[in-house]
């Protein structure tokens, strides 16, 4: 009797069928198939692997293994790129962390203003870096590693004329070009929580460019002009009459930038570069000298320019404005609009620069940018009546300072009037004084004093004495430039006594003519300042500033410097100085005193030095040789000392005067 188990599996022994796997051949019941099947790929894997043939489970038996992406790419070889943090740090070379530097940011600058001097300050995030490039309109700096903070700002200080951020690049604008190492400093250093910073400061007179450690991230574009330049400038003068600009390869804007520092400017005693204490233009060495800069055809800088003006004809419909001429000599730019006939036009002068409002034309959206040290950019936007044309300066510009205007007949073959406009930050206020603007207010008598105490109840009563001191003389000329600075000292000295005379003030002299006090430098120098005797209420100093060729285009305008002589010194270099500017128009340079003056330090009164122009500037030489111009310097120098007597800053009124 066959067991019924025997029996199933013989009838699915006798069910056969051929299974082919791995090369063998299984003859197996078709009940069996599966378990057949599983079980000759066990086989064949447990062979497989007896055999060092790597096994084919085609089913996954456990998760897979998590891999962060990355991704992949060169990494920048700078020390921009981030330090990767310490769970990447077996990740591949190559691999751009995305938690890294990225999220740092740059800008939002701290900023301080000293006199002319300007600070500003940057937190410098880990891993950022950055390149420095100076120009003749700032400097600009490339940041990496870091968002930069989109800002503009119209100024930071007397130094900084506008702030621009954005798009990976801060573009720091100043009054005047810069140079490798003239009217900047950059270093950085690291405070005492750990961070870095990077610190900027702009500056007229200052020098050094980056510190040592910074040498190597400082770069400049190419100097070389350029056809469209030397182009622009022939196209519009020619038709002008004006001589031809100076060459670019003859001015100092190619050289400066591998120029050395003119002169140290950090506060010194006596030093072998300058052993008596001169003012710093005192010591400026005759030598090359930029032309005049070209005057406007026909042109009365005696007469203020038209505001408003028309052009003579009929209004020409859908006639279009061209985009101005630019022409640049040293130290200004002019600027040509070609005027249809019946067009008009209204200036209007800001803090900013020019606004020119157009009628009776047309002209399409259109701008440029960084034109010249002068001019930064110019923009046309089209109105219902016309158009109005927006003129950004380096420096202010008002009704009489900063420009000129004059409105030219057509050029032959041409029907269009050519509104020419010359722009300079030294182009001062050059017309004539009102006779009422020539009249100085009394001053008041002051008790007579023996020694420092008042004689009692009885007191007589004397006009204050004021001592003024013509720079140089004798065998001395001082900067020779547009002018000899002994010669225009003693000019304006003399305008201001008499002004002064005429007010009731006792005026002394240190000299009324052509001569020194002594022909020892440093003897004379003290002979001056002692001549500020006990009773004396003020000393003022009048002189001519210089700089030397490679770096003349940025010195222009008035300053005035002051001691720690006396504590009333300050004072009176600010009257001086607001008064002065207020006169003239000048370009304010601000106060200085990190230079010991001898002529101001050996004053036991209150002492002050004012700087009227720059012989070496070639629009501010001009001014110097105008008559107009120094009655209004010699009218702000007298207000500015009225000021002070009447307002108490005087010797008698200062609490510890004396001076040292």
């Amino acid at each position: 009797m066959t067991h019924p188990i025997h029996k199933r599996q013989s009838d699915h022994l006798n069910e056969r069928r051929d299974v082919v796997s791995h090369g063998f051949t299984f003859k197996v019941g078709e009940s069996m198939k599966k378990p057949a099947i599983f079980l000759s790929f066990a086989l064949a894997c447990g062979g497989a692997a007896a055999q060092g043939l790597s096994p084919a489970d085609p089913f996954l038996r456990q998760a897979p293994a998590q891999t962060p992406p990355v991704l992949r790419g060169t990494a920048p070889a700078t020390p921009a790129r981030a330090t990767l943090p310490a769970s990447s740090a077996s990740a591949p070379s190559g691999t751009l962390n995305l938690t890294g530097v990225q999220n740092a940011t740059f800008g939002n600058p701290r900023t301080s203003t000293a006199g002319a001097q300007t600070r500003v300050v940057f937190d410098l995030a880990p891993g950022v870096t950055y390149t420095l490039m100076p120009s003749f309109t700032g400097l600009r700096i490339d940041v990496q590693g870091a968002r930069v903070l989109p800002a503009v700002t119209a100024a930071l200080g007397a130094s900084v004329s506008e702030y621009r951020a954005g798009g990976g690049q801060v573009t720091v604008v100043t009054p005047f070009p810069l140079s490798f190492t003239e009217g900047w400093r950059a270093s950085e250093a690291t405070l005492s929580t750990g961070s870095r910073v990077l610190i900027l400061e702009f500056g007229p007179v200052l020098s050094g460019g980056a510190s040592e450690s910074l040498r190597a991230v400082v770069r400049t574009s190419p100097p070389a002009p350029t056809a469209s330049t030397a182009e622009a400038n022939s196209v519009l003068n020619a038709p002008l009459g004006l001589k031809a600009p100076v060459p670019v390869a003859a001015t100092p804007q190619t050289a400066a930038a591998a120029a050395p520092p003119a002169r140290a400017t950090a506060p010194a005693p006596v030093s072998a570069a300058n052993p008596d204490q001169l003012p710093p233009g005192d010591i400026v060495l005759p030598g090359k000298q930029f032309p005049p800069a070209p005057a406007l055809p026909d042109a009365n800088a005696s007469r203020p320019s038209a505001l408003t003006g028309r052009v003579t004809g009929q209004v020409q419909p859908g006639a279009l404005l061209t985009a101005p001429r630019i022409g640049k000599n040293p130290g200004l730019t002019r600027l040509v609009l070609d005027l249809p006939p019946g067009s008009t036009y209204l200036i209007q002068p800001s803090a900013l620069g020019l606004r020119i409002e157009l009628t009776g034309l047309s002209a399409v959206p259109q701008n440029a940018q960084n034109v010249s040290p002068e001019v930064r950019t110019w923009r046309f936007e089209p109105t219902a009546s016309g158009v109005n044309i927006t003129l950004v300066t380096a420096t202010p510009t008002t009704a009489q300072s900063g420009w000129r205007a004059q409105l030219l007949p057509p050029a032959p073959g041409s029907d269009r009037a050519r509104l020419a406009l010359d722009l300079s930050p030294a182009l001062a206020n050059l017309t004539p004084l009102a006779p009422a603007e020539r009249l100085l207010a009394a001053v008041p008598a002051i008790p007579a004093t023996r020694g420092t105490a008042m004689l009692a109840l009885s007191a007589n009563y004397v006009q204050p004495r004021v001592v003024l001191d013509p720079g140089h003389g004798g065998r001395d000329p001082g900067a020779v430039g547009s002018i000899t600075e002994k010669e225009v000292t003693l000019a304006v000295a003399l305008r201001v006594r008499d002004l002064l005379r005429g007010a009731g003030v006792d005026v002394v002299m240190t000299r009324d003519r052509d001569r020194e006090l002594n022909s020892v430098k440093t003897v004379d120098l003290q002979m001056r300042a002692q001549m500020g005797t006990p009773g004396t209420q003020l000393f003022v100093s009048i002189h001519v500033n210089a700089m030397e060729a490679k770096t003349a285009l940025r010195g222009y305008g008035v300053e005035t410097w002051w001691n720690a002589n006396h504590p009333m010194s300050s004072s009176l270099a600010n009257i001086l100085q607001r008064q002065l500017v207020e006169t003239t128009g000048a370009f304010s340079r601000g106060l200085k005193s990190n230079q010991s003056l001898s002529v101001l330090r050996n004053s036991r009164i209150p002492a002050a030095l004012v700087e009227i122009g720059y012989t070496s500037h070639p629009v501010d030489g001009l001014n110097l040789q105008d008559e107009n111009y120094l009655d209004r310097v010699a009218v702000g120098i007298a207000q500015g000392i009225r000021e002070a007597l009447t307002s108490g800053v005087t010797a008698g009124n200062a609490v510890g005067g004396g001076g040292k």
